[in-house]
């Protein structure tokens, strides 16, 4: 057994940062070096020890405003957080797929192995829908799905004939069921390592649009593009700012020095694919069909459920639709619910590509549309208040994101769970230099997002521990922040030979 450590070279990329200031990259770097000393055969013989090891490292993000409006079209304010997924990766010329992820909690891993050429059909790669079924024929290895499903986007989508395939070691410190994207943070780290190592160049922005086709259309879980997004290219203390028409980067916001973000879990496991999150979604394509309609756009069906409407006015997005001009035009002509059969059979279906109607379904609409429309409406403000900071702007800030919880509430997302750290923080407010808080993502569960004065911190643990004693959960807390994979970019390894 060859006992050579991999030694750390320059990639064709600097990493933001490098080994010395992310403490996780060097753990990660250690990681991979002990594995020839790990009592489980599998480890030990998972790499090559004198061929290239790509490391690559993409964060979870905090949702501090936007959210669930993404899909919209709504401008989004995200913070790339502290904890991040890495992956290593080796070419592998046996041509297939051979993926390990480590369990931080339980201390086992999770395997997957496929050969490549089942991602081949007889005229090329296999659709979309028949990887979905592929992936789903075993329950408990549905996960492999965020991993694999980059190999066959970059194959349909980029048109790439992979002559390898590849050892995949995955380890992440983004918890699971947070709402914080650790299913992005997968998706971006595993499709950059793809990319570094086959040579294909991929910016940040296209990465990420990769990476949602990836969890829309491999997955199946009806996403935006935020979440990839923030996880590709966030800067780290820094709210990446995304107009969501599909996925326009509008730059970065300074956080102001005297203001922190924190992230608190609730204990209640969120999930995109969830049917609370999907109803929604929904529903908000079903008060743009409707509007359309009321506005006298052209309609036209480009396939089963599915609309074409010729947009000037709106371009395409419902969260242009202006808060005065929904209130005065259209909100008291929407439906407040509606039946999936009676939408489609006088509306035939949504522009939407990832969601159906269904038949069988009741769908709440009007609210829905109204918080897509005032939630893009509440970011615009939110992103113009954080150029020039007092307290009196602190407080419109903190409202913003009250407002945006309790729109969320609305729509079904809400949960006591959440509510209550909400609350909690209402109850210290000002006092305790807490201005603010909102659920985060998905909602239904998942994080608070929390607004203070940088000096808040002992506030926030004080609420973390009044919430473990009323609800039996010691929260997780989020703090800090670090840079998206395109700033991190690639570290090789090499073995010595």
């Amino acid at each position: 057994m060859v006992q050579e450590q991999f030694t750390a070279t320059s990639s064709n990329r600097s990493a933001e940062g490098g080994l010395k200031d992310l403490p996780d990259v060097a753990d990660f770097i250690d990681l991979v070096n002990s594995l020839h000393r790990s009592p489980k055969p599998r480890l030990r013989q998972l790499f090559v020890p004198d061929e290239k090891i790509f490391i690559t490292r993409a964060p979870g993000r905090l949702d501090v405003m936007g959210g669930i409006a993404d899909y919209s079209g709504s401008l989004v304010l995200e913070l790339p957080i502290k904890e991040a997924t890495f992956v290593a990766l080796q070419r592998n010329r046996e041509r297939s797929l051979i993926t390990t992820s480590l369990c931080e909690d339980s201390g086992e891993e999770l395997i997957f192995e496929m050969p490549l050429d089942d991602f081949n059909g007889r005229g090329g790669p296999i659709t979309f829908a028949e990887a979905q079924a592929y992936f789903r024929r075993d329950p408990k290895q549905h996960w492999a799905a965020y991993v694999a499903g980059v190999f066959l986007v970059l194959m349909r989508e980029y048109g790439v004939n992979f002559s390898d395939g590849v050892r995949m070691l995955i380890s992440s410190q983004v918890p699971t069921g947070k709402g914080v994207s650790s299913s992005a943070a997968l998706e971006v780290a595993a499709m950059q390592a793809a990319a570094a190592a086959f040579d294909l160049e991929i910016n940040g922005r296209d990465l990420a649009r990769l990476c949602q086709v990836v969890e829309n259309l491999v997955v199946g879980a009806p996403c935006g593009v935020m979440d990839q997004m923030t996880s590709a290219c966030g800067q780290a203390n820094r709210l990446l700012s995304i107009l969501c028409q599909p996925a326009e980067l509008q730059g970065t916001i300074t956080i102001p020095s005297e203001i922190s973000f924190w992230g608190i879990d609730s204990g209640v496991r969120h999930a995109v694919t969830g049917a609370d999150y999907a109803s929604v979604r929904i529903g908000a394509f079903m008060g743009y069909r409707i509007i359309a309609d009321l506005a006298h756009l052209r309609v036209s069906n480009v396939s089963t459920e599915r609309v074409l409407i010729d947009d000037p006015r709106w371009k395409g997005y419902l969260s242009n639709v202006s808060p005065s001009e929904f209130d005065r035009e259209f909100a008291a002509r929407l439906p407040e619910k509606i039946d999936g059969s009676e939408f489609l059979e006088r509306y035939q279906g949504t522009t939407d590509a990832v969601t159906q109607v269904s038949a069988g379904q009741t769908y709440a609409v009007r609210v829905p549309t109204q918080h897509a429309i005032h939630e893009h409406h509440r970011v615009r403000i939110f992103a113009e208040l954080l150029s020039e900071l007092n307290d009196r702007r602190l407080e419109l800030l903190g409202e913003l994101m009250y407002q945006s919880h309790a729109s969320y509430s609305a729509c079904g997302l809400g949960v006591a769970a959440t509510d209550r750290l909400v609350e909690l923080v209402r109850e210290a407010g000002p006092a305790r230099g807490l201005y603010g808080a909102k659920i985060t993502g998905g909602g239904s569960g998942g994080t608070v997002a929390v607004l203070g004065l940088c000096t808040a911190g002992a506030a926030i643990e004080e609420i973390a521990s009044s919430y473990a004693r009323e609800m039996g959960h010691q929260p997780y807390l989020f703090a800090g922040s670090s840079p998206g994979s395109d700033s991190f970019g690639c570290i090789k390894l090499n073995g010595v030979r």
